[in-house]
């Protein structure tokens, strides 16, 4: 099966390692790392949501508007618009990047951050409020006449949009989770489950998770799977161990200064994260350092387990072999984000992503080849 590559479509140069440079939203970084992940191999970019940040819909059509064939992942919390609205601007935007739109549905898993922009309902209340939420969405990006909607969050009579995706019969719908809340609702809805990276054993683990609750859900099909990872390389084992550590190291002073302001502001976080995946990573961070072949968690740790923050560490050539083995788990969308964004995707570009793809089709059109195997002594003999 084909692979794909998605990479972050940030609107600053900020990471956990460094504070931005300038402006929360700078358009000329933006459409660089944006083309810099078109020119080296790419497939698609997130453009990430939070309560305070840009607004990603329009720094999506700006990157749209600019490049050709960088696809787009947009991240869109349903607490913020109507479905019915929020279906008309995704199939603008699919229309302006001339099919190159897939949206990612945020169900929220920190109370506060909901609350920040007026979401006070609770965690499995805002699964089932997504699950309505998307499939509204679908229905409008779909149903050339009027219908009414009589659900538990929405409620609309004789709706129809005069604007509908370019692509047939519509985008791919994507959404995360490793509660059995979110299972349920993703494995109804999604096209493509999106996890953070964890140990083999435990990614295999959410991705019959997910399919079982799409057999649950009456589908006939599985969601695509899609494992997010921070990774770090270097031209050897040593160099890439010792900028980990580097790494680490500037996330705990970043972390630690930034907890200060907060302090000094009268700004309280909670202390640990409320959402499993977070809260997975933490203890899995708790219970080694190392797993696999090059999966490594003291950078999970350092954040509090924050999003997608467990890291690859090596050389090229082990880092796309550690990919291979979830490529080989059933996982096919590759998610990377270094900690130097625009360097990072440029080296991860040229060096990783066409070790992996020239594997993976190798082991593509082993499997395609119809002719039997001679025996190996047969074909030494």
């Amino acid at each position: 099966m084909p692979v794909e590559f998605l990479g972050i479509a940030a609107t600053n140069d900020g990471s956990e390692t460094t504070a931005r440079s300038g402006a929360a939203f700078d358009k000329e970084y933006t459409l660089r790392l944006a083309r810099a992940h078109e020119d080296h191999g790419w497939d698609r970019v997130l453009f990430a949501y939070g309560s305070g940040s840009p607004d990603p819909a329009p720094a999506a059509a700006y990157i749209a508007s600019r490049l050709e064939r960088l696809q787009i992942l947009l991240a869109h919390r349903p607490n913020v618009s109507y479905p019915t609205f929020a279906a008309k601007t995704f199939a603008t935007l699919d229309q302006l990047s001339e099919g190159r739109l897939a949206v990612h549905f945020i169900t929220g898993g920190n109370d506060h951050e909901q609350a920040r922009e007026g979401d006070t309902l609770t965690k499995d209340e805002r699964y089932a409020r997504t699950r309505e939420y998307i499939g509204i969405v679908k229905r409008a990006w779909t149903d050339r006449e009027p219908f009414d909607h009589e659900g538990r969050y929405y409620r609309f009579h004789d709706f129809v949009s005069d604007v509908f995706p370019v692509q047939q019969p519509r985008p791919d719908v994507s959404f995360g989770g490793s509660s059995p809340a979110a299972y349920a609702a993703g494995g109804a809805e999604a096209d493509v489950y999106c996890l953070w990276g964890e140990p083999l054993e435990k990614t295999a683990e959410q991705i019959d998770a997910v399919k079982a609750a799409a057999l649950a859900a009456g589908r006939t099909d599985v969601p695509r799977i899609q494992v997010a990872f921070r990774p770090i390389i270097a031209p050897t084992e040593e160099l890439a161990w010792e900028k980990a550590y580097r790494t680490v190291g500037a996330i705990k002073e970043r972390r630690g200064g930034i907890r200060a302001r907060q302090q000094r502001n009268g700004v309280l976080e909670a202390a640990a994260p409320q959402n499993t995946g977070s809260q997975r990573l933490l203890a899995i961070a708790e219970a080694g350092e190392r797993y696999d072949r090059a999966l490594w968690t003291p950078t999970a740790a350092a954040t509090g387990g924050a999003g997608n923050s467990n890291a690859l560490v090596g050389t090229p050539e082990t880092v796309a072999r550690a990919l291979l083995d979830y490529y080989d788990l059933g996982v096919d969308i590759l998610s990377a984000r270094g900690y130097d964004l625009l360097d990072d995707a440029v080296d991860f570009g040229r060096y990783v992503i066409p070790l992996v793809r020239e594997e993976v089709a190798k082991r593509d059109a082993a499997r395609a080849d119809p002719r039997p195997r001679q025996p190996l002594a047969a074909v030494r003999g």
